[in-house]
């Protein structure tokens, strides 16, 4: 197979010295800029080959440029291969075999009008000499075809570890959506294993890369269920096993097949919150919980190459692992204290119950095992929390730790203040979470400081108590504001009564949690009355818009990225599938703020990316028109090439987004800025 045309041009190896992925710079916190925290990291994504031969990572000496980075993990001080692209951005790097990488690279992308980012998996050897796509290039048949295939990206499903020459890999362009491909990495050639169809999908492999679950969408008496089947390898038949009615809002998948090849774990709630269950293949039912946390949920198994479940994943603050293998939980144990990690107690009420337990988190940073090899020779530990950008270690025999580089060493820890989980009251009682993030004392004084609300996109989401990619806290933080981020009604991943309470609720008790998280604020000394905006991105950008539209008198302004202000118009474009008519129906509805622009009693500033997609630029532009039209005070910003994701963002755009909000925020927020 010839090498890809888009990279062989691009793609160039050399070797630098090892300073290049863990140089450090001195910064004083005065001298913090939105530059710091929106550069690309000098180091960040790395992961082990299988033998722990190699180690691989994207570096940026300049932070605007990203490179991989391939090192030989015995002798880390040697210098790396470096992989570079032209027009290409690398997002991400890992090993699929030892001695091959899956790519994946982005650049920007324009048909006719519509333009957007276009994102591929490449596999390539270790010195980068010859790139491939992960399933060859076919020809389309027409514009709108060659724009969706384009587009698309293949899933890599199983690295096959097994078979030394093979993965399998998952199409998704329009003339090949769902195809099943075994695909040869050395020649680049691509064998059809199944093909797609407009009922069947998602196929789920186990450890040694058999297909044995796909789902399907199906109707049972007008109402519309996701299916479950499970391959019976003795007869080689797919056999129907359960059902998720969408009126229920219940899906249960996939988490893992055990070594029994009669158990398979399942993700699904039984309770409040999501757990993690087995299931018998041969009785046909649920044998019990192979992992619950009666305060968070849990909804991942971590497995090695074979099979062997190594621990189970839930969300409290952050993401958490509770490890059941021996070796890995020791190793776990020991990283807090060989890496000065300290923890909070707090107690934690839990919002479906209402009981109330002590709870721990790491204070700060916390010490987490990220990937080993297969032998545990060695094994990538990463130091990272909401007061310290990722710092990267290299365990060996299990004794000896060594630190391989920081992805933001301009950046001290200690002039970003403090940030802690905490619980307040909505208005009907219900228990609210939430992220506060307060200045440095040291710099700033006990308060009361100038606030930021800062509600979380989705709505279908939450945070977490970790380093915040965007910058939207600790760049605050640094600079004095205290930031409050509420998991709201209708947030998910704090259980399913939190969840269901922001049903249709949109602009209405949704936004009423917002509200409550300022006045939190204000009761507890942490932020002035007068001096406290809304800001927020995606949904929080329908949120921003709301703010400034509901006579509240909490906020001197709000600013929204990227927010849908037409509900209507997102119940139309969900609805188009009749799964999400029945899914989503009952959460959507609420506030068209569109409807309502004119009503807005506050300034906002709002901003768009024009390649988004996801939420069309246009949906701002005529929310700012209408506020125009009625002549309320506002400001609008076009973000060129930019989309909805972070991942579609580049340093330049989060840098432009932190100078131009802080910029509104001392000279357009209420009289004279906050």
């Amino acid at each position: 197979m010839p090498t890809h045309r888009l990279l062989a041009s691009l793609v160039l190896a050399f070797s630098l010295s090892a300073g290049f992925a863990i140089a450090q710079s001195a910064a004083t916190p005065a001298g913090l800029t939105a530059r710091d925290f929106a550069r690309e990291p000098a180091i960040q994504g790395l992961s082990l080959s299988p033998s722990g031969k190699h180690m691989v990572g994207i570096v940026s000496p300049d932070g605007d440029t990203r490179y991989i980075a391939i090192w030989e993990t015995a002798n880390p001080g040697k210098a790396p291969v470096i992989l570079g692209a032209q027009k290409m951005r690398l997002m991400r790097a890992q090993f699929i075999k030892d001695d091959r990488l899956g790519v994946l690279a982005q650049q920007l992308f324009t048909v006719g009008t519509r333009a957007t980012h276009l994102s591929k998996i490449y596999i390539t050897d270790i010195n980068g000499e010859k790139w491939t796509p992960a399933i060859p290039d076919q020809r389309a048949s027409s514009e709108d075809e060659e724009f969706a295939n384009k587009t698309s990206n293949p899933s890599v499903l199983s690295s096959l570890h097994n078979d030394p020459k093979h993965i399998l890999v998952e199409d998704t362009r329009l003339d090949g959506e769902g195809d099943i491909y075994k695909v040869d990495i050395y020649r680049g050639t691509a064998q059809r294993l199944f093909r797609g169809s407009d009922k069947y999908g998602s196929y789920v492999p186990d450890a040694n890369g058999n297909l044995r679950a796909r789902s399907y969408v199906d109707y049972d008496n007008g109402a519309v269920f996701v299916g479950l089947q499970f391959l019976n390898t003795a007869t080689g038949q797919w056999e129907d096993h359960l059902r998720s009615y969408a009126r229920d809002r219940n899906l249960t998948s996939v988490a893992g097949f055990s070594l029994d090849p009669n158990i398979v774990y399942l993700c699904r709630r039984e309770k409040d919150k999501q757990g993690i269950y087995e299931y018998d293949l041969s009785q046909r039912k649920i044998i019990g919980p192979a992992f619950e946390h009666k305060l968070f949920e849990a909804c991942a198994v971590s497995q090695d190459r074979a099979g062997k479940v190594l621990g189970f994943g839930y969300r409290a603050d952050a993401q958490r692992f509770y490890w059941t293998d021996e070796k890995l939980a020791a190793i776990a144990k020991g990283l807090g204290p060989a890496l000065g990690v300290t923890s909070v107690s707090a107690e934690w009420i839990d919002p479906a119950s209402g009981t109330s337990a002590k709870i721990s988190y790491p204070d700060g940073a916390g010490a987490y095992i990220r990937d080993w090899s297969d032998d545990l020779k060695y094994v990538l530990v990463e130091k990272s929390g909401p007061n310290l950008a990722p710092e990267y270690y290299l365990l060996t025999d299990g004794s000896k730790l060594a630190l391989l580089g920081k992805a933001r060493p301009q950046i001290p820890g200690d002039a970003l203040g403090d940030s802690r989980l905490v619980q307040y009251k909505a208005r009907d009682g219900l228990i609210i979470p939430a992220f506060l993030h307060t200045p440095s004392r040291a710099r700033f004084g006990p308060g009361p400081y100038p606030g930021i609300v800062l509600p979380h996109g989705g709505p279908w989401a939450r945070d977490d108590l970790e380093w915040d990619i965007s910058g939207w806290t600790k760049y605050f933080t640094a600079r004095g504001y205290v930031v409050i981020q509420p998991q709201f009604r209708g947030s998910e991943g704090w259980g399913d009564k939190l969840n269901r309470a922001g049903d249709r609720q949109w602009g209405l008790a949704m936004q009423d949690d917002n509200d409550e998280a300022a006045k939190y604020l204000i009761a507890q000394g942490l932020a002035a009355p007068d001096r406290i905006a809304l800001f927020g991105y995606s949904y929080g950008g329908y949120a921003a818009m709301a703010a400034a539209i509901r006579p509240n008198g909490l906020y001197q302004c709000a600013i929204s990225g990227a927010g849908a202000p037409e509900i209507k118009r997102f119940q139309n474009q969900t609805f188009e599938s009749r799964f999400l008519r029945e899914f989503q129906r009952p959460s959507v509805g609420g506030m068209d703020v569109l409807e309502k622009a004119g009503q807005a009693s506050i300034p906002i500033f709002v901003y768009h990316g024009d390649r988004d997609v996801t939420v069309e630029i246009a949906q701002s532009e005529r929310f700012v028109a209408a506020l125009k039209a009625a002549g309320r005070p506002h400001r609008f910003l076009a973000i060129k090439d930019m989309g909805h994701q972070y991942n579609l963002m580049t340093a330049a755009d989060l840098e432009m987004q932190l100078v131009e909000i802080e910029k509104y925020l001392t000279t357009e927020c209420g009289p004279g800025g906050i």
